[in-house]
């Protein structure tokens, strides 16, 4: 097989790749069919994930000693208090009754939900779209621009099945906060860390019932 055939078949593999697990298995999840198929074809996209992510990609997942983490707080707490001031105004003006409450009237709940959300669902979720979708993708980008829109659209696109859209609005934006950290850290671990501070918050904050979280 010659250089040329080689990098094409590379290319639509690929792209075919893409397309079944950032835009049909997403969309899938919209419509209503058996939950238990749903479980089953998410278990397999994330075996597949790490498949290609050990075996092929050859990641080694090892925190590297390199991280400059004094840069990295520092970015994150400025965008943390930005995120604090605009969703304690959006709640006390929506819906004053929610600032705080689960925090404050069922704090076992609080502490077992951000529990929960940040080892089982934040993680895995930076796995897949940043980690995952750098390694294979960002070859195909012209520009570092391009590649963090395109991976907020999909992670936005990844919610779609929670049908609201608050949520379809603060994943684009998280998306894109949470690409460009990963583009310039390279690190799953402080893209997770600040994925969870983010989420944490907003359900800190009485956002739970307009982001789907039990409460």
């Amino acid at each position: 097989m010659n250089t040329v055939t080689y990098n094409k078949s590379f290319s639509t593999y690929r792209a075919i790749e893409f397309l079944i697990i950032f835009i049909l298995i997403p969309v899938s999840y919209a419509f209503s069919y058996n939950p238990i198929l749903k479980g089953v074809i998410g278990l397999l996209g994330f075996i597949y994930m790490l498949y290609v992510l050990l075996k092929v990609e050859k990641l080694s997942f090892k925190i590297n000693k390199d991280l400059y983490w004094p840069r990295f707080w520092q970015s994150t707490l400025v965008k943390l208090g930005v995120i604090i001031f605009i969703t304690c105004m959006y709640v006390y003006l929506v819906a004053p009754e929610k600032l705080f409450s689960v925090l404050l009237t069922k704090p076992q709940l609080y502490v077992i939900i951000l529990f929960v959300y940040t080892f089982f669902s934040v993680y895995p979720q930076e796995l897949l779209y940043r980690t995952f979708f750098f390694k294979r993708y960002e070859v195909f980008f012209n520009s570092k621009w391009q590649l963090i829109f395109i991976n907020a659209i999909v992670f936005s696109l990844a919610h779609i099945f929670l049908k609201n859209i608050l949520v379809a609005v603060l994943t684009f934006l998280g998306g894109l906060l949470f690409a460009y950290t990963y583009y310039n850290e390279r690190s799953t671990l402080m893209v997770s860390i600040e994925h969870a501070i983010y989420g944490c918050w907003l359900f800190t904050v009485g956002m739970g019932d307009m982001l789907a979280f039990p409460s």
